[in-house]
């Protein structure tokens, strides 16, 4: 799902925004330091977060002025300003309350709002946020003012990069598709001159007076080992709001969509809507896809375990962008392998020969097996029938091999696709005889 992208007259400028999904409830996301709604749906785990959000809400996202799609106007906008474009947006689209969700540096705007609007919001929900930047006296949770020098020494040298990645978003730090995304994201989201002035304004921010007057209920949210925003800055804020309940996350990244997603999520969903996630088992069609690495065992022990692990993490990065590319959903890491699952029998095995080529430049090998049969999905997982024969026939496949059940084979027809027909076999678990075929690589 990509929404399409508007415009809000907010004063004299336009600040671009989406919205979608059908909950009953309304909720406001605002971005931290800069955004840009069109990239966010560039990269699927952040997709997926915005995905399963719309799932409950009805959800508006936007830029804030200076920042990705939006309009730049001239100079660095105060809160009041950017405070202004929600209020703006949230009338473009009919909403009268909503709940507002601000992370990063979205937080002291989303507080403001709150406490200006109190008739507009509904609740209020912070990620990874703070009430003021800066270390100070009676605030020693903020930055020292050599952290804020060696920050804007950064942001000048080296914007356009994926710039503190490995501070922000240590659990996606050495995903080669991810890094590509932040850099394009951050470079999408300002220009390396407009960034350094939203930041000099984010750290001059300080909404401490007025978190006493934000009415509304208040969730906080912060990953405990956060590098960028300490989590004592969420529980000052819970501190300092009425009414307000702190949920510190086992994570280590700063923003919502990644390795916290699941908490964020599930919070929020019971915060707005009263509602755990229901756990709905569904029935479908697909193909699944099992793949193990050829004599890992041995390879491990060969090159040592720091070797190993950097290996393992180059295979899964490898698979993962394949699967990406061919429209696979990966349900679970099974040890050396994956499980993956997708809608269609032709790209899953087009995907199988395109892994093994991809698996082969890092030197390793590995067993591919594909069947297509109905599948009970219930939340994240796959289960039935056909992930068991699937798994079977994956554990025959010898190196380098992609062997499919006659299934596969059948429905592909037409396509293309060559296979080899290896006969009948048993299915160790499994009642009958099954015709198994080697998809042949071109």
């Amino acid at each position: 799902m990509r929404p399409d992208t508007r415009y809000a007259l907010s004063g004299d400028l336009s600040i671009a925004y989406q919205v979608f999904g059908d909950g009953d409830e309304d909720l406001v996301v605002v971005p931290g330091w800069v955004s840009n709604v069109d990239l966010f749906w560039d990269e699927p785990v952040v997709a997926r977060f915005l995905t399963e959000l719309s799932s409950f809400c009805r959800v508006i996202l936007f830029d804030k002025r200076g920042t990705g799609l939006s309009d730049r106007g001239t100079g660095a906008a105060t809160l009041e300003e950017r405070m202004d474009d929600v209020r703006a947006v949230m009338d473009a689209v009919g909403s009268q309350s909503a709940t507002i969700f601000g992370y990063s540096e979205g937080g002291p705007m989303s507080v403001l709002f709150a406490a200006t609007y109190p008739d507009r919001t509904r609740a209020l929900v912070l990620a990874g946020s703070y009430a003021n930047r800066r270390a100070r006296a009676n605030y020693p949770h903020g930055l020292s003012e050599a952290d804020v020098d060696r920050l804007v020494e950064r942001v000048r040298a080296d914007w356009g990069t994926p710039l503190d990645i490995e501070r922000r978003i240590p659990s996606l730090a050495d995903n080669p598709r991810f890094r590509n995304w932040w850099a394009r994201f951050l470079r999408g989201g300002a220009s390396p001159a407009a960034a350094l002035a939203l930041l000099r304004m984010n750290l001059d921010i300080d909404v401490r007076p007025i978190l006493a007057s934000v009415q509304a209920p208040s969730l906080i949210l912060h990953a405990v080992r956060d590098r960028v925003v300490a989590c004592s800055n969420g529980r000052y804020l819970a501190a300092n709001i009425p009414n307000a309940r702190m949920v510190e996350i086992d994570a280590d990244d700063h923003v919502p969509f990644t390795e916290t997603s699941e908490c964020v999520l599930s919070e929020i969903r019971q915060f707005v809507t009263g509602q755990a996630r229901r756990q709905i088992e569904e029935r479908v069609l697909g193909t699944i896809m099992f793949t193990d690495i050829v004599g890992s065992t041995s390879l491990a022990h060969k090159v040592g375990d720091r070797a190993w692990t950097d290996t393992l993490a180059a295979h899964h990065d490898e698979i993962r962008n394949q699967l990406e590319i061919f429209g696979g959903r990966e349900v679970k890491t099974t040890g050396d392998g994956f499980l993956a699952m997708f809608d269609g029998p032709a790209r899953a095995v087009r995907c199988g020969h395109s892994i093994q080529s991809a698996v082969e430049a890092i030197g390793l090998k590995v067993r591919i097996g594909l069947h297509t049969g109905e599948c009970t999905i219930s939340g994240d997982d796959v289960a039935g029938i056909a992930v068991h024969i699937a798994a079977r026939i994956g554990g025959m496949a010898e190196s380098g091999q992609v062997l499919v059940s006659q299934t596969v084979r059948d429905l592909v027809a037409g396509s293309g696709l060559i296979f080899d027909n290896l006969g009948v076999q048993e299915l160790r678990g499994v009642d009958g005889q099954w015709s198994i075929c080697a998809a042949r690589s071109k």
